[in-house]
């Protein structure tokens, strides 16, 4: 799907077919063909517009026949049906820059174009630098709503586990730890790009949007040191926890012994007196009741050191 936007009579409107000054949105479903067709008439490789496809796509950029390719990476949801999979991951995209135009290419869904798209009637596609600094903006917002959302989930995660350790809320955590990875990844590396760009001045940007440029690697440098954070936070409990569920395994088996221990006094006794020998007082009419009553006052004894001695 391929969407064309430009600014008529000062308001950006959806038009039919590309010209100069507009901003080209590419979305999925990807069809091959449309990337051939679409390199061919905006002049753009062909290579620029497939890196999308690539999920592992590093945050870059790039010049190539006077047209310049911005990689960036983005957080979405995990729609996998895998339990173990992380709940979020990034994904890229590209941003690619002509002389009359600017590309966007988003081989999956994600917030942060949907969000921009939401408000393209305030966007000018001719204004192609500010374009990239809004689309940058909008990636490092995006970052910091699904951290906040992360570390929420989080907090009700351990409260459970609080109430009741099950392997459930484990694994889910282990998928929030498994998100931040991805987070921190695509944050440091989008924190280099950008500090690529103002250090290069690849965009050749004004005064004023050199200073945006600056405040979103600051803002880009705060949710990477967030995602720190809650990355060490997390592993510390889950450490935690794993210390804790040892603790309780040791305490559990630990009662068992001493159960085990002390069941095993009675029945030695009721084993001795089960043989088919002469026995003390075997044809006495008490014969049952003076090994029960023997095996009742050892295991009371028992129990009562036991006790006391577990109070100290």
């Amino acid at each position: 799907m391929i969407q064309y936007f430009k600014i008529i009579e000062n308001k950006t409107v959806a038009i039919d077919k590309p010209a100069p000054g507009t901003w080209v949105n590419v979305l999925p479903p990807l069809k091959i063909e449309e990337f051939t067709e679409l390199s061919q008439s905006l002049q753009i490789p062909i290579d620029f517009l497939k890196d999308s496809l690539d999920i592992d796509e590093r945050s870059r950029f790039e010049t190539e026949h006077d047209v310049k390719l911005i990689v960036i990476k983005t957080p979405t949801e995990n729609n996998s049906f895998n339990d173990s999979d992380a709940f979020y991951i990034t994904i890229p995209i590209c941003i690619i820059l002509t002389s009359g135009l600017i590309v966007t290419v988003n081989s999956f869904e994600n917030e942060a174009i949907k969000k921009f798209l939401n408000s393209f009637q305030n966007r000018h596609p001719d204004k192609k630098n500010m374009m990239v600094l809004k689309i940058f903006e909008k990636v490092t917002t995006n970052f910091q709503e699904y951290l906040k959302e992360i570390n929420h989930r989080r907090n009700t995660l351990e409260q459970k586990l609080y109430d009741a350790n099950r392997n459930e809320e484990l694994l889910q955590l282990m998928r929030i730890q498994k998100s931040l990875v991805y987070f921190v990844t695509a944050l440091r590396s989008n924190e280099l790009l950008m500090m690529k760009i103002a250090r290069t001045n690849f965009l050749n940007l004004s005064r004023d949007e050199k200073d945006f440029l600056e405040d979103l690697i600051i803002e880009t440098s705060q949710a990477l040191e967030t995602a720190n954070t809650y990355t060490n936070i997390l592993s510390s409990t889950l450490d935690a926890f794993a210390s804790i569920i040892s603790n309780n395994q040791n305490e559990v088996l630990k009662r068992l012994t001493t159960l085990t221990i002390f069941l095993s006094i009675p029945v030695l006794i009721a084993s001795i007196y089960g043989m088919n020998v002469p026995l003390p007082f075997q044809h006495s009419e008490f014969a049952f009741w003076i090994p029960l009553a023997l095996c009742l006052i050892i295991l009371a004894f028992s129990l009562y050191n036991y006790f006391m001695r577990y109070r100290k």
